[in-house]
This record gives structure tokens, sequence and C-alpha cells, in this order.
């Protein structure tokens, strides 16, 4: 598969210096995300599946007489606005576009905008993001975000603000999700139900040093209520881990199911030890599932002190989860200490002969501040900290038992692989009414990044995708009056969905 990465997906919008700063609105407040570059192995698909809830959940805490609006840099539309100039910008800064970040600091900054930084690296490396801003936020911005924006008025703009995630998680604000540009997105229906995750695993960012995160539920009938009133047939979940409590998932089941609506979600595969559950989520709408198996070496996770079943049970896992019509996403890690240059080859034929409808892949990252990175620079292994490079695709790090070049051009290989024609074929569902859909979504998902640009840049991702969003959830109802009648009964019933 050749890949193709026009320089739009890899160079963000120029920022002119020589601009000069326009009339300042008061009581204004832009938040940005700012530009990444992209993956040619993966899919552009992927970056307007849904949007991220962290902007948006801010913005619903912004006082009343503040004008507040969105910017997302990766939907192609240019660079962030500037006429009028914003009295307060709020940046989201995360390791592998930090540069980008400070860059857009930097220039409202000196055109006199207060610019608040906030996101994972801000809580990382507070050091390296305080010179480019007038105030960081560490922790829940939901809890911050409206009280700087009142010190601002008052004059009185704190360097630093901070916020533990722990107060009640059924008292934050619906996101505001009116700012968002509804035809970017194949839906603006992304959920948060759940904070938290009960692993802990050493090369994960909720292992970032000073980042406590309880895991906290948010009531079933509020997250069903937020489903049903932003009018989609099809949500994502974004939570960590939706089934790290079992009792929670099994009521937002039940809260869901009236609503004849589909969603995805992450789990981890221990989720599969209720058979019972899993049906119902599958009555509930759920039609595909993103799994972190991480490894199908027991030694790589045991040392990644993640909590996972033995990986000779994976397989078996993955059929009870078809066999109730859900989709399996699998997410690897390749370079851990256990891992051979035959990881590459062996990952690819487990995710053949599962059938795993999608696979995504991520060369193993020491992020600044876990265990992980910690490890990797006792151990002298750390290659450079050239955080645009520590995004997955990339070797940052001297893996133990291969070069860096290898390990960079298996990851190439396994997802050259996957996206052949040959192996989307060979992953196909055994229920033949499902091939149809199954190959028209690999296809438009997994080989189309050409169409991908044109529709970002062209504001009809949503248009296309929404009559597919319609006809899964369609099938999905019939699957489930089939699925209902039948009982527990194990048997072959794949629904594929549009969404990824």
């Amino acid at each position: 598969m050749t890949t193709y990465l026009p320089k739009a997906m890899t160079a963000p919008p120029l920022l002119d210096g020589s601009v000069c700063a326009g009339r300042m609105e008061r009581r204004y407040a832009l938040l940005v995300n700012p530009f990444y570059p992209k993956d040619p192995n993966a899919s552009f698909g992927k970056h307007v599946l849904t949007p991220s809830l962290a902007m948006t959940s801010f913005a619903a805490t912004t006082p009343s007489h503040w004008r507040v609006d969105y910017w997302d840099e990766n939907l192609l539309k240019g660079r962030p606005p500037f006429e009028p100039m914003p009295e307060v910008v709020g940046i989201t800064v995360h390791l592998t576009f930090a540069r980008r970040a400070f860059a857009l600091a930097d220039w409202y900054r000196a055109r006199g905008s207060k610019v608040v930084l906030g996101g994972l690296h801000v809580q990382s490396r507070p050091e390296e993001c305080a010179p480019h801003a007038d105030s960081l936020a560490l922790g829940d911005g939901v809890q911050l975000w409206a009280r700087i924006l009142l010190d601002v008025e008052r004059g009185a703009l704190q360097p630093r603000y901070a916020a533990q995630y722990e107060n009640d998680y059924r008292d934050d604000p619906a996101p505001r999700r009116m700012l968002l540009p509804r035809k970017s997105f194949l839906t603006t229906t992304s959920l948060i139900a759940t904070r938290g995750c009960h692993n802990r695993c050493g090369f994960c960012y909720l292992a970032t040093d000073g980042l406590r995160m309880p895991y906290r539920m948010r009531a079933p009938d509020q997250i069903a209520a937020e489903f049903a009133a932003d009018d989609q047939p099809y949500a994502v979940f974004i939570d960590n881990n939706l089934g790290s409590r079992r009792d929670y998932l099994r009521a937002l089941c039940v809260a869901l199911r009236p609503l004849g609506k589909i969603w995805s979600a992450a789990v981890s595969i221990d989720v599969t030890d209720d058979p019972g559950l899993i049906r119902e989520m599958a009555l509930a709408g759920c039609t595909g599932v993103f799994v972190g198996f991480e490894s199908l070496t027991d030694e790589n996770l045991t040392e990644a002190r993640k909590k996972t079943p033995r990986t000779a049970d994976y397989a078996r896992r993955v059929r009870l989860l078809h066999s109730l019509g859900i989709q399996v996403n699998g997410s690897f890690v390749l370079g851990f200490d256990h891992d051979r240059k035959d990881v590459f080859a062996r990952t690819a034929d487990w995710v053949e002969e599962n059938r795993l409808e999608c696979a995504t892949f991520h060369i193993l990252t020491p992020y600044p501040a876990t265990p992980l990175f910690r490890q990797m620079e006792c151990e002298g292994r750390l290659l450079h900290r050239n955080w645009d490079l520590y995004d997955t695709a990339h070797c940052v790090f001297q893996p133990r038992h291969m070069s860096p070049r290898e390990l960079e051009e298996g990851y190439a290989w396994i997802y050259q692989r996957l996206f052949s024609h040959a192996s989307i074929w060979k992953r196909r569902p055994e229920d033949w009414h499902s091939v149809a859909p199954y190959l028209a979504m690999s296809y438009l998902y997994k080989r189309s990044n050409r169409f991908w640009h044109f529709l970002i840049a062209n504001d009809l991702v949503h248009a296309v995708w929404q009559p597919l969003v319609e006809l899964t959830r369609m099938r999905h109802l019939r699957f489930r009056e089939r699925l209902a009648a039948r009982g527990m009964e194990p048997g072959v019933g794949q629904v594929v969905t549009a969404g990824v």
C-alpha cells in the first residue's frame, strides 16, 4: 500500500509574524486544539471520528458574560482566528504537538492576549511550558476555567492553578457541543461516563507523576440524556476503560438501551469475564470495542503492570464479543523488552486468525514522568528528547532485541500488511450478511486517506458518513431483536459498524 501524505497533514498552518495586533475584544476567550502531524500508516479518518471532550467541557463552565469559541487546527481550516484578538487564549498541550502549542502561545502573547496552557504535557513538564504562558492549568480544567477567567477580569491572573480529579463527577456540566463544527466529524457525540482505570500500566499516561485520577462515574441517566440531546445516531465513549466497574457498565446499558442508538467504547479484555454483561452491551447498542491487548506475550504484560487474562485466552474472548455482534479494534504495542523481530509477523497472524475488524499499532513510547520513562532514563536507553517524535510512530529508545530502525520498519510493515487487500479479505466476518458492510468500512476507513483528506478539507465528513452510520443503526436494531429472542445461546452474529 502506497502511503499518501499531503503537506496539509504534516505541516501546521503558517503563523505570520508580521501581522499586527487587531482590536482586542474583552471577555472573549478562544480555545485551541493545536495541529499535530498525521501518521501515513494509519487512517486519517480517526482524527475526525469524534471531537475531544476536554475543550467543550471547559467551555461549559465559561461565565455567561464571556464569549467563547473553539478552533481545531486539525480540521484543515487554517490557523486560529485573531480578528478580533481574544482577551484569553486557552491551548491544550500534549507531547507531540508541544512545539506547535508553544508557537501559538507566543504569537498570541506577543499581541496582548493572556495565554493559559493546560493538558497532559503541562502536568508532566510544567517548567518547560511556563515560559510560554501567562498561566498554567494543572489537572481538572473543568474546575479551573471559570476561576481563571474571573481572575483575568480582576487583573489578578495567577501563574499556576491546580485541581485534582476528586470532585463529584456528577456535578460536571454537559459539554458545550454547540461550539463544534458538526459537519467536520463523523459524530459530535463523544461521551465520557467514567474517569480513570483499574490498571496502572507503566507505559500509560495515566501513570504520569502527580496525576491522581481515581475512578469516578457519572449517573447513567445523565449520560443517556446527553446522548439523546445531541441528536446523533452514534456515540463514542472516550473513557479510558468503560468496563472498570462492571456494575456501573450494566446500569449504563440499562439507561442506553431504550434510546435505540449505537455506540462504541474502550474496554479491557477482562470485561469478557462476564458473558451476560457483553450481551447487555450488545442489546444496549454497543457495536464495537477498542481493546488494549498491548502484547501477545505474558511476560511483557506482567512487567508493564497490566492486569489482564493470559494471552492464550484472548482468542476465546474475541470470539465471545463477535458472537454477540460486537466488533473488535485491537490495540498493540510493539517494542517491549520480550519482543524480538518475529513479533510483527506473529501479531499480524494472530489478528488475521481471529478476524479482528481493525487493529491499531504503537511503538512503545516512554512518556515523560511515567515509570517507563524513568526506567529508560536510568538504563541509558533514551535516544533523545525530541518530543515531536514521541508519537508512537517513531522509536525513541533502544529496544532490547532489535535496532530502532528495525522496530520502525516492523511497525510500518505490520500496518502495510493489515491494510492490504489480502488481509482485509482474510479477516472478513464469518456471517456472510456482514461481509459487504465490513468491506465498505475497511476500504473507506483504512485505504482511503486521499478520500479522507478531501472530506476533511471540504467539510464533508459528516455528510458522507452519516448514511452509513444510520444504515448500521437500522441493521443493529434488527440484530438486537434476534439477540433478545435467542437468549444466551452462543452463535455467530456480527454487525459491522460504520464507525471504528
